[in-house]
C-alpha cells in the first residue's frame, strides 16, 4: 500500500497557509454558470481520517449525473498533512484527495464536496480549494451551517433560505440552506469554484432524489471509509 506523503513545500505553520489561502481565494471564478444541472460528470468527494496513525483516506467517485450510475471509484491514502486549525481544514486533506483525483480515468467534470466554497470564515472552502487547483468546478454541499445564520427553509423539497455572514465587512449571503427532502432538515449549498450558487443549488438536487445528501456524498464516504479500514488493517 502506497502512503501519499505531504509535498515538500506544503505550508508547515497557520501563517503560511493562510497566505497560501489569501493567494488561491484571488484565483476563485464565481461569474460563471457551471455545467448544466443532469449532464456529464459528478464526482463526489470524501475523506475519513485516522488521527492515531496520522493516516487520511480519500475518496473520488464519478457518477453520471442524469442516471447517477457509477462511472469510475479511486481512493487514495496519505500521511494528514497539517495540523487541526479551523478555517484551514483543506489543508490537512488536499493532497490526498488530489491524488485520489489523479487515479481516474474518467474526467471528473463538477467536483462535489462534503464541504464548503464561499460558505467558509474566509471564504475559501475545501471546495474552492480544489476548484481552483484542479481548474474543474466545484461545489460544497454540507451537513452543518458553520458559523452563519440562516432562518429555516420551507417544509418542501427545493425551498431553500439565505446563508448569511454577518461581519465587519457587513452582510453577505455566501449559500443556501436547500432542502433536498420534504421534512427532513437541509443541507447548506455554497458555489466552489466556476458555478454559481442558483447552478450549485440545482446541482445538490438533481444529486439527491432519495436521501438528505446527494448520492456523490453518500458513495464517497462509504469508499473513503472502506479505504481507510483497509489502510489500517495493513499497518
Amino acid at each position: 500500500m502506497r502512503i501519499i506523503e505531504t509535498p515538500a513545500d506544503w505550508p508547515t505553520d497557520e501563517a503560511a497557509a493562510r497566505a497560501l489561502q489569501d493567494e488561491l481565494r484571488g484565483r476563485v471564478v464565481l461569474d460563471e454558470p457551471g455545467p448544466p444541472p443532469g449532464t456529464g460528470h459528478a464526482t463526489g468527494l470524501d475523506v475519513a481520517y485516522d488521527d492515531e496513525r496520522d493516516l487520511v483516506a480519500a475518496a473520488a467517485v464519478v457518477l453520471d449525473a442524469r442516471t447517477l450510475e457509477v462511472v469510475e471509484e479511486a481512493t487514495a491514502v496519505g500521511r494528514v498533512s497539517f495540523p487541526y486549525v479551523p478555517g484551514l481544514l483543506a489543508f490537512r486533506e488536499v493532497p490526498t484527495v488530489l491524488a485520489a483525483l489523479d487515479a481516474l480515468r474518467a474526467e471528473p467534470g463538477l467536483l462535489v464536496c462534503d464541504g464548503y466554497g464561499r460558505a467558509h470564515p474566509r471564504r475559501f472552502g475545501l471546495a474552492s480549494h480544489l476548484g481552483v487547483l484542479t481548474g474543474l468546478p466545484s461545489i460544497g454541499v454540507a451537513k452543518n451551517p458553520f458559523t452563519f445564520r440562516y432562518e429555516q427553509p420551507g417544509p418542501h423539497r427545493g425551498d431553500f433560505s439565505p446563508l448569511v455572514a454577518d461581519d465587519e465587512e457587513g452582510r453577505e449571503v455566501v449559500g443556501r440552506a436547500l432542502r433536498t427532502r420534504d421534512g427532513v432538515k437541509p443541507v447548506f449549498v455554497s458555489a466552489g469554484h466556476r458555478v454559481d450558487l442558483e447552478t450549485a443549488c440545482a446541482h445538490a438536487l438533481l444529486l439527491s432524489p432519495h436521501y438528505r445528501i446527494p448520492e456523490t456524498t453518500r458513495r464517497a464516504d462509504a469508499l473513503c471509509r472502506s479505504a481507510l479500514k483497509e489502510a489500517l488493517s495493513r499497518t
